[in-house]
């Protein structure tokens, strides 16, 4: 497996862009330079990210997202830490 994240993810199971093995990794977001936990799918080409809306859901019960601009800087967690630890 590569080192860089894929261009698009999403952590919604019925998406096409839903990667289980890669998101085992462990993928932070950072978007224009801020770190978000809450990121719902992601895409670094066009330069977006869909965020949970708080608590609420549709009927189906899935969560609705806003999305937005900017630039979006995907990265994995296990590996931050490995090189934290390196220095």
């Amino acid at each position: 497996m590569s080192d860089t994240p894929p261009d698009r993810l999403s952590v919604n199971p019925s998406s096409p862009h839903y990667d289980a093995d890669v998101l085992a990794r462990g993928v932070g977001v950072r978007f224009k330079g801020e770190e978000k936990t809450n990121v719902d799918e992601y895409c670094v080409s066009e330069g977006w990210v869909r965020l949970a809306a708080g608590k609420a859901v549709d009927r189906k019960g899935n969560a609705l997202t806003i999305k937005l601009q900017g630039t979006v800087e995907p990265y994995f967690q296990n590996s931050e830490i490995a090189a934290d630890k390196a220095e």
